[in-house]
């Protein structure tokens, strides 16, 4: 894969193209952070209501590699306010999710386009409103990041993480005036992986006084790909719970896949596990609740939930193939694929690489969801971090939404369990305007579980206002 990547970007260009801020909303910054400050954005009418910048830090010299950031300040009150970096899953799905469908501050409008670019609004339910958010595009090869070498393009979650560190160091160069707001390094879905093991280098080179002096207060995580020991296993008492499996699949499961290793014992696990994923492969994975957006005329393949499958896996499953064209028409209104689609067409725009100071000629086609950049998956297990890092004290949140199959919330507790923390707060509701928004726990060393009710494999993007609820409170220091 890796010898082919400048080819492979340049042929899939050939295929797309055939086929703020006021005054008071930001607080006094260095001429060095002034560079990238951008006020209007093609499909967004008038001046942006938020601060926005955009730029390159060089994280690897002899390749070349430069992750492409969003930086966004808060809305509230930027010089007091939280500096979260946040960093989508995939591996290689670009943050450009993460701002448009999740937690940012701007959204697409299905129903219009300005200028023949997609419509883009504001979104009141950002977590911008009480933060400021860095948006990061990693790995290399996600987004808008580059490497001027095919071999940067190589590379893994020890590789990312060792990247995100030098990105942070020098981000805090251009930014000394963030210095001393409180630090939280998080994320959703398989950055899962990254988040705690970025968490735990930064508490680890604070401990040892490695500069700068982060004023780093703990992490989050969404829907969080963590261990498969974990992460796999709960996917078929998820599946029985919710009523997609019956009693006597699930009893046959639990007798034949828990009884032993022979040879006769493994096929029959084997035969039980392919009983479960033919009877639930017409089900959507990231959210059971939403329809499962197939049609053959797209896709080379039916997107099936495999139980058997890691949760990248999963999520590739779920993403069009970039090799067909897609057509809005061929896809449900009630499919959110169409909402990802005009990302697609936003981001590839001209007029709106210019607007973010996309250099030219190092992203021939921009995709939402790169699931085939060269990866290698090198750290199997986060646990040990999640450990590390709260057992210092510092503070942690993870929140799972409660209809997600790839990653569901049965194996995060089961992990989350295995820390042997004492529970603080017994679980219970929280609330959202007088309606319960999920369920919670606390336990020692200011670990908080929080489940989101109705919420998908990013909890964000399917319940925005129970999300800021719960991340305002959270950020705060108040209980949920």
């Amino acid at each position: 894969m890796a010898a082919t990547s400048f080819h492979w970007k340049l042929w899939w260009t050939f295929v797309f193209l055939c086929c703020s801020s006021s005054s008071s909303s930001r607080p006094p910054v260095s001429s060095n952070s002034s560079r990238g400050v951008i006020t209007h954005l093609p499909g967004f009418q008038g001046r942006l209501p938020f601060y926005l910048q955009t730029g390159y830090v060089e994280a690897d010299k002899s390749n070349g590699i430069r992750l492409f950031y969003y930086f966004i300040h808060s809305e509230r009150s930027p010089a007091d306010d939280p500096l979260v970096l946040w960093l989508t899953g995939g591996p290689g799905c670009s943050v450009l999710t993460a701002l448009a469908y999740e937690i940012g501050p701007l959204r697409f409008d299905l129903h219009s386009y300005i200028d023949g670019v997609p419509r883009l609004v504001h979104k009141k339910d950002s977590w911008t409103k009480v933060s400021n958010v860095i948006f990061l595009d990693s790995p290399v090869g996600t987004g808008f990041s580059y490497s001027d070498t095919e071999q940067g393009y190589q590379s893994s979650d020890t590789k990312a993480v060792k990247q995100i560190l030098i990105f942070l160091k020098k981000w805090f160069d251009e930014h000394p005036e963030f210095l001393s707001n409180p630090l939280y390094i998080a994320g959703d879905s398989y950055s899962g992986k990254i988040v705690p093991t970025v968490t735990s280098e930064i508490a680890i080179g604070k401990q040892v006084g490695s500069e700068p002096n982060y004023n780093l207060k703990g992490y989050l995580v969404g829907n969080p790909v963590t261990d498969p020991f974990f992460d796999k296993p709960s996917k078929i008492p998820f599946s029985h719970g919710m009523g997609l499996i019956s009693d006597e699949m699930y009893e046959a499961y639990m007798k034949r896949c828990n009884a032993g290793d022979n040879s006769r014992q493994s096929i029959e696990c084997t035969n039980s596990i392919h009983a479960i994923d033919e009877c639930i492969k017409d089900i959507c994975s990231n959210h059971v609740l939403e329809p499962l957006c197939t049609d053959d005329s797209i896709h080379h393949h039916k997107l099936k939930p495999k139980l058997n499958l890691g949760a990248r896996e999963m999520l590739q499953r779920q993403e069009y193939n970039a090799d067909t064209e897609i057509r809005l028409s061929e896809i449900s209104s009630q499919c959110r694929a169409e909402g990802y689609i005009m990302s697609g067409t936003w981001a590839n725009n001209d007029k709106v690489r210019e607007a973010l100071g996309i250099r030219k000629g190092t992203v021939p086609l921009w995709s939402r969801c790169d699931l085939d950049i060269p990866y290698t998956f090198d750290i199997p297990s986060t646990v040990k971090y999640h450990l590390d890092v709260t057992t210092r004290g510092y503070r942690s949140l993870v929140y799972s939404g409660d209809h997600d199959l790839v990653v569901p919330f049965i194996g995060t507790q089961a992990w989350i369990k295995s820390l042997n923390f004492s529970v603080v707060d017994e679980w219970r509701p929280w609330f959202v305007d007088g309606q319960v928004a999920g369920f919670t726990r606390s336990y020692s060393n200011n670990l908080t579980f929080a489940t989101v009710k109705g919420g998908g494999h990013t909890a964000p993007e399917y319940m925005p206002r129970q999300c800021f609820a719960m991340f305002e409170r959270w950020v705060s220091g108040d209980p949920l």
